[in-house]
């Protein structure tokens, strides 16, 4: 029989991340197990939580010895849960993050242990080594669930033909009871990862177009609150200096916006009239509350997800000659009373698939014995 207590692993999401999006893929995840396992116990892991072993660092540490620190911490545990990050089981992040998730989760089948991929963008990989890598970590997880169904086509490409398409975690989580009036016209969640050299797209060109945002905004006497999704830490790509900096640029003419938990920036969202956002879990907090979204695209992840859901406003980064000027248009050319109603008919959707992933995952079990 199934342990009712089981003690769960959820990788590379955190409950106290100063990532929102992390703190999403984690509240959302405790959600899913509790409908199953209502007294499991839960444990959460990124590489970068204190004194986690499940480090970069740690690899070589472990490797060549038979209970070195990542087979020790994996050996306690009855499932593994890997998030991925929501969009880290790729290479265009560098191999070092993808080696060192590829490492815990092989590590983890061969011990027994029950890995499930949780609902996640899997790919792009542009390397042979990365596809190589992705294809033996899929071949040996127990169940995988992709967020989109390019996601899922990938992981059949790489030899996973049974990858499941589910919908992002975010929308497990409980929406805010708000019945009020709308408290917030426009709310942008400023990139600190765009805003600075990235990888991604021109951060000049990012800036601009920002600033470009906010001043056809305020011409057209909209209201603009200026978000940060991912609060300030030690990490250079953290939201918090973007949202100063442009709060200096405008004074008054904004609201500076820096929440203090998941919770509080759910609030936010459900009481503004719509959300811009280059983080993507800005926008599908947004839409998980029920707020229009437009989200800012700079990578692949975006466009399948948000189509998916039936949600096809978005906004190319990469693609776009004018984001600014395309985005206005799309305000002012939009009812948000209809949009409205659009995302209450997305989140239906949404619902369902979060009680399937739920079932499904009950269905799976855990290990029957641990050591």
């Amino acid at each position: 029989m199934t342990s009712p207590n089981p003690r769960i692993l959820v990788l590379w999401a955190d409950r106290t991340s100063t990532n929102l999006g992390l703190r999403a893929l984690a509240e959302g995840t405790e959600s899913i197990v509790e409908r199953r396992w209502p007294k499991a116990e839960l444990t959460f892991h990124t590489q970068d939580s204190p004194d986690t072993p499940l480090s970069k660092r740690s690899v070589l540490r472990d490797v060549f010895r038979s209970r070195g620190p990542i087979k020790r911490e994996l050996s306690r545990y009855d499932m593994i849960l890997d998030t991925g990050a929501g969009d880290s089981f790729t290479d265009i992040y560098g191999l070092r993050r993808l080696i060192l998730m590829a490492y815990v989760q092989r590590t983890a089948a061969r011990a027994g242990v029950p890995v499930i991929l949780m609902p996640q963008t899997i790919g792009p990989f542009d390397s042979t080594l990365g596809r190589m890598i992705a294809a033996r970590s899929l071949q040996q997880a127990t169940s995988v669930f992709a967020r989109d169904p390019v996601s899922v086509e990938y992981a059949k490409q790489l030899g996973r033909r049974s990858a499941s398409e589910s919908t992002d975690l975010v929308f497990a989580l409980p929406r805010p009871d708000h019945t009020g009036p709308i408290e917030r016209d426009v709310v942008i969640n400023v990139s600190g990862l765009l805003w600075c050299e990235n990888p991604h797209v021109d951060h000049e060109s990012y800036r601009r177009s920002v600033t470009a945002l906010i001043d056809g905004l305020l011409q057209r006497d909209r209201r603009v609150a200026l978000l940060a999704h991912v609060l300030d830490s030690t990490v250079t790509d953290n939201d918090v200096p973007a949202v100063r900096e442009l709060g200096r640029q405008f004074g008054n003419s904004v609201e500076i916006l820096v929440p203090d938990s998941l919770t509080t920036v759910r609030g936010i969202l459900a009481t503004a009239n719509v959300v811009i956002g280059a983080r993507m879990h800005a926008c599908l907090n947004s839409l998980s509350v029920g707020t229009p979204a437009i989200p800012w695209a700079y990578s692949r992840k975006f466009a399948p997800l948000m189509d998916a859901l039936g949600w096809h406003t978005h906004v190319d980064l990469r693609t776009t000659p004018d984001p600014a000027r395309e985005t206005l248009a799309l305000i002012d050319s939009t009812d948000f009373t209809v949009a409205r109603n659009r995302v209450r008919q997305l989140l239906v959707g949404t619902d369902s698939r979060m009680n399937e992933l739920g079932a499904t995952l009950g269905d799976i079990g855990v290990r029957q014995t641990a050591p």
